[in-house]
């Protein structure tokens, strides 16, 4: 077997069994720690425009890039089998599917227990999860758990199937990145410009793939296939994100259920409209969680064979 096929096989197959290793030389750990520190020192410096935004975009990636490459000669130098082991290693730790999954269900563990469901809750979603009914804390879990079957599972599992370990270690930087300056802020309005269009690139067609991927998760389900693409279509525009209301939109359409609508971040509300036909349930329960996990989590694994094929067909 090809080597890079083994690679990518053998750490879907880790994500699969143990999940997101959790330590604090994780290498997101170590990149966000790179990346608060040359933000301080630009900032000290007044280097608070966008060109100072994208030096430090590009600085914080190369050097991931260097880190593991540089990391990555020493080990093959001493035996191509270490070289390998530490870019599986590294592949491994970056795919984060099963993790992504397993926060949704300690929400549903505890849902019956309001205020542990929002504390879940809270390692999932940057909104204010305080007065979330439990209608509320399922909803806006399952728009976690949409949104990020694209950004955490999508964008990094084709990346590592089409152009190697580089690709994987670029995306997981890129997005990375964006979580932690690519916000409207007076702080970051221009500083976190190029992260924020950057993700916006990244992410713009695995956005839109993750359509057809609900559509047929949830035909596998025996769910709503045939709503997913109209719903898609009509309310994807609900969110600001180009691209986070597509997955959105669709698992809504899957499910058939009402998602978004008005929600608070830091205190302030936020008027967004809702995705979904008006005869679609809004007070969601349990069920409608279960089901919204089953969902995302087929997706996941038919985004795993997407990403074989992929690679299969790229490399001929």
């Amino acid at each position: 077997m090809d080597t890079q096929l083994a690679l990518l096989m053998a750490a879907v197959l880790l994500d699969a069994l143990l999940g997101d290793p959790d330590y604090p030389l994780h290498p997101i750990r170590l990149l966000g720690h790179v990346s608060i520190a040359l933000e301080r020192r630009l900032f000290d410096r007044g280097w608070t425009g966008r060109i100072a935004g994208a030096m430090h975009g590009l600085a914080v990636t190369m050097g991931a890039l260097a880190a593991w490459w540089l990391m990555h000669l020493a080990l093959a130098a001493l035996h191509p089998v270490l070289a390998w082991l530490w870019d599986l290693y590294i592949a491994y730790s970056l795919l984060c599917a099963r993790d992504l999954v397993a926060h949704g269900w300690r929400v549903l563990a505890v849902l019956d227990d309001l205020p542990a469901a929002r504390e879940q809750l809270g390692w999932l979603v940057s909104r204010d999860t305080e007065g979330l009914d439990r209608g509320g804390v399922v909803r806006a879990t399952i728009e976690s758990l949409a949104e990020n079957l694209t950004d955490g599972v999508l964008t990094p599992l084709w990346a590592l199937a089409l152009f190697g370990l580089p690709g994987l270690i670029v995306a997981k930087a890129v997005s990375s990145l964006d979580s932690m300056v690519g916000y409207r802020t007076e702080r970051y309005w221009r500083f976190g410009c190029a992260a924020a269009r950057s993700d916006d690139l990244l992410h713009w067609l695995p956005a839109r793939l993750s359509v057809p991927l609900l559509a047929a998760a949830a035909a596998l389900l025996g769910q709503h296939w045939r709503e997913v693409l109209p719903a898609a279509r009509r309310y994807h525009a609900a969110l600001p994100s180009p691209n986070s209301g597509w997955s959105e939109a669709a698992a809504a359409g899957a499910l058939r259920v009402r998602l978004a609508g008005p929600v608070s971040y830091h205190g302030a509300w936020q008027d967004k409209p809702w995705m979904g036909d008006d005869a679609w349930p809004v007070d969601l329960t349990g069920d409608d969680l279960r089901r919204a996990l089953r969902l995302v989590a087929v997706a996941a694994g038919l985004a795993a064979l997407v990403a074989v094929v992929l690679f299969l067909v790229t490399r001929g």
